[in-house]
């Protein structure tokens, strides 16, 4: 797998790694087994780079990926967040940057993963109500502790990610990049080169769209959160289903599929760009993996861009409420 860095003196990662969050929420029915069979897979073929969050599942993937790493910590980059609250049956509590929640979440998490430290600590979204500087700084205070390595936000804006460095290093900043969701190639991508600060792209298949295995909503599972997404929505799939189909002519005149095609597109966005895409299958790890392989010409790249340009897709990724918390 290859490795990529965004400054000499910040972690280097797998280039593909792996998003855990479908293992335990969101996707219809999760099998534990499966799913550590899925992990351990992804270290043995060196995609090392493992993405949770303590929201998802409400604590249960971090859980999974505590059992799934014991006896393997130390071959794992091991990132996961805090910032969106979650009662224990689930609901959503909203959001807290405070400084003494910080070190309470990552007591929790650090006992949930069952690991001494986490290699990459993100603020999952933005709290407008607590001042980022406040929020860095005690996650500030982690790092000097030893229970955390690096730092990363998600879902923050240029600016937010300008006051954030003044305060400590951040290493990465993970937020949504695919050939239809675009927007982190207006700014946010060029910011983060120019502070040494790693891209991590959240759901650079489309939550699975462009891999061109949803032919429609009767594809997904009645509980799927993706049935209550816009881009997913009665109004928009079919016209986003015919752009993922020529998407899929490419590939395949290529040799790859839609989804190796779509994840090395997002690779060629920066040398400091990696991607984290999501997976219960190990046959999919295998699929996504190779696409590290795949070199885009220059012909490549303007026929995707004429295919999925900036707004392409139909429909926002998140409903209201999720955008509202993103980008800020």
């Amino acid at each position: 797998m290859d490795k990529r860095s965004a400054r000499d003196d910040g972690p280097t990662v797998a280039a593909i790694g792996l998003g855990c969050m479908g293992m335990s929420e969101f996707y219809g029915e999760s099998d534990d087994a499966r799913s550590i069979a899925v992990i351990h897979h992804a270290l043995d073929r060196g995609v090392t780079l493992l993405d949770t969050a303590d929201m998802y599942g409400a604590g249960k993937n971090e859980r999974l990926v505590g059992r799934a790493l014991s006896g393997r910590r130390d071959e794992a980059f091991l990132c996961t967040k805090f910032a969106v609250r979650r009662g224990e049956d689930g609901s959503f509590l909203g959001l807290s940057g405070r400084p003494e929640y910080v070190k309470t979440a990552c007591d929790a998490s650090l006992a949930r993963l069952g690991v001494d430290h986490i290699d990459l600590y993100y603020q999952h979204r933005v709290d407008p109500e607590v001042p980022i500087e406040e929020t860095v700084g005690a996650m500030a205070e982690l790092v000097k502790a030893g229970k955390v390595r690096w730092l990363g936000m998600s879902e923050a804006a240029p600016e937010t990610l300008r006051r954030a460095v003044k305060v400590h290093p951040i290493a990465a900043l993970q937020t949504e990049l695919s050939l239809w969701s675009r927007d982190p190639e207006i700014e946010l991508i060029a910011t983060c080169r120019e502070l040494g600060v790693l891209f991590v792209a959240y759901s650079p298949l489309g939550r699975g769209f462009l891999t061109g295995q949803l032919r429609s909503r009767a594809d997904l599972a009645t509980d799927d959160f993706r049935r209550n997404m816009p881009r997913f929505s009665d109004a928009s799939f079919e016209k986003n289903l015919e752009l993922v189909k020529r998407v899929e002519a490419l590939a395949a005149e290529k040799g790859h599929t839609a989804a190796q095609l779509a994840l090395a597109w997002v690779l060629t966005r920066g040398e400091h760009v990696v991607a984290i895409p999501g997976t219960r299958s190990t046959s999919r790890l295998d699929e996504n993996a190779a696409a590290v392989e795949v070199r885009l010409s220059a012909e490549d790249l303007a026929a995707l861009d004429a295919i999925l340009p900036p707004d392409a897709a139909e429909g926002a990724r998140y409903g209201a409420q999720g955008m509202a918390s993103v980008n800020r």
